[in-house]
């Protein structure tokens, strides 16, 4: 059965799926002026774009794979991203402990080298050997952790990171959907038909950047797959945290894998991750006891203070879409991507969006752009999306500690530590959030912890957030901190249940 026409706009490219990649994607095609429309199934950065180690990271273990070409890139990408958003990425020096038996510390010396030298290093500090028993970040680890690196790599909110680059395509024109599944695609008159719940849309190409659903979306569009994918899970746990230093750690497992830990969110830090091919649906991604016990097993080889599955205070999971190159072990899977184009005569061209990680989505997004546009002239114009800073991030990297200051002298009833949230949130855009705001009573309900009517307005407005836990786990991580009273009342007030 034909989809019936509509009688509205043509869009020059439909972007279905909101994670990074998609949202990467809308901001580069709307900012070379082509018409745009983006529609994700759920929020914004509801599956695995949330749901990533949050790294800016060339991706040290993918040399011992051999994947030179993707570690480059990755780290050409890492101070391009740190400068265009320098409010919610940041750099951090990793603390890489050697262990005795595993690979050997010249090995380790010889890939930290190439790390610091096949990309283009120019503000991160380079590699350093160390002696953890005289270093900081020694104290909290085992005795016998005596040799080991401190390395350079990036942090990014990742989930912030995908609704800045929504934000951004919406400021450059473009027509941001969320809750807006794709239900049928079909090719009518030299044009796309994309069926939704909202509406049909017309587009004279499709992009489909839908992550774990990239097939399904494919099987919609009666295109048969030229690409597999190998869906691979990923589990963090969080716990409070194990130390009070900055440096995050990269821990080597005796089985060859590795893992991290990161402080997060001040008193937290972060474990992870696992990698288990994943069987089953992707709507409700959870971690298993196995996983979350494998990860604190880990963490208690390294810390004094054993961690046990009783100190986990929150966990996630995300499916991770990853090209299906033939590797044996989940962990060895190519990060790299492909796309999967429709040929000339078959008409409207649809372009497929296989594998990616969230440190190359930039690059991604221009590789796919330009490959559309040989095909669709409104998106053939020149890449520009390196230079330019994301919503909030249209300051000089270093200059945080400056806006926080300036921020507390504007709005006095701030408190630190709301001030810094609201500066790593939204940058330059924190006077938006608090408006004319001369006391914390002018900012409404506090929910808690610095969250407040105002700021809960804010999201709903210009940042598509709907349900609580937009607020709570995306938007923000106050899911952590809000206790169950003070996220119903948030529930309430977003359903307009109370007028706070």
């Amino acid at each position: 059965m034909m989809i019936e026409a509509v009688d509205q706009e043509v869009f020059d490219v439909a972007v279905i799926g909101g994670g990074v990649n998609g949202t990467g994607i809308a901001r580069d095609a709307a900012g070379r002026g082509a018409k745009v429309l983006l529609l994700e199934a759920r929020d914004l950065a509801s599956g695995t774009s949330s749901n990533s180690s949050k790294l800016i990271h060339g991706g040290l273990r993918y040399l011992e794979h051999y994947e030179f070409g993707l570690v480059r890139e990755a780290l050409g990408e890492r101070e391009k991203l740190w400068i265009i958003a320098p409010h919610i990425i940041w750099p951090m020096r990793f603390v890489l402990p050697w262990v005795q038996g595993l690979r050997p510390r010249w090995l380790l010396r010889l890939g930290l080298f190439l790390y610091d030298h096949i990309g283009s290093r120019r503000l991160l500090p380079a590699t350093q050997s160390v002696r953890l028993d005289r270093h900081v970040a020694g104290a909290p680890l085992k005795p016998e952790f005596v040799h080991g690196f401190v390395y350079s790599d990036g942090w990014v909110d990742d989930a912030r990171l995908v609704v800045l680059n929504a934000r951004d395509a919406a400021d450059r024109g473009a027509d941001v959907r969320t809750r807006c599944p794709v239900t049928r695609l079909e090719r009518a008159d030299g044009l796309w038909l994309v069926e939704t719940p909202q509406g049909t849309f017309k587009a004279r190409s499709v992009i489909n950047a839908a992550g774990p659903s990239v097939l399904k979306v494919l099987d919609r569009s009666g295109q048969p797959p030229k690409q597999s994918i190998r869906l691979v899970r990923g589990s963090h746990i969080v716990v409070r945290k194990l130390f009070d230093h900055p440096h995050p750690y990269f821990f080597q497992l005796p089985d060859g894998r590795i893992f991290f830990a990161i402080p997060y969110e001040h008193d937290f830090t972060l474990i992870g991750t696992t990698d288990r091919d994943h069987q089953g649906g992707i709507d409700k991604i959870e971690a298993s006891e196995e996983e979350i016990a494998y990860l604190c097993e880990g963490a208690s080889r390294f810390f004094k203070k054993p961690v046990t599955p009783a100190d986990v205070v929150w966990t996630y999971s995300g499916v991770r879409p990853l090209v299906d190159d033939g590797s044996g072990k989940p962990e060895a899977a190519t990060r790299g991507y492909r796309f999967d184009v429709s040929e000339a005569e078959e008409g409207a061209p649809i372009l497929s969006v296989f594998g990616g990680k969230i440190t190359t989505f930039r690059t991604l997004s221009e590789e796919a752009v330009d490959r559309m546009g040989g095909r669709i002239p409104a998106l053939a114009g020149a890449p520009w999306t390196d230079a330019k800073p994301l919503p909030g991030g249209d300051f000089a990297v270093g200059d945080v500690d400056k806006l926080i200051t300036a921020l507390r002298q504007r709005y006095p009833f701030l408190e630190a530590a709301w001030a810094e949230r609201l500066i790593r949130s939204y940058g330059t855009l924190a006077d938006d959030v608090l408006g004319d705001a001369a006391t914390l009573a002018d900012c409404g309900h506090h929910f808690g912890h610095g969250l407040t009517a105002r700021e809960v307005r804010y999201l709903m407005a210009h940042e598509w957030a709907v349900e609580a836990d937009d607020v709570l786990w995306r938007r923000t991580k106050l899911g952590l901190r809000l206790d169950a009273g003070q996220q119903e009342s948030l529930r309430r007030f977003m359903a307009g249940d109370e007028a706070q």
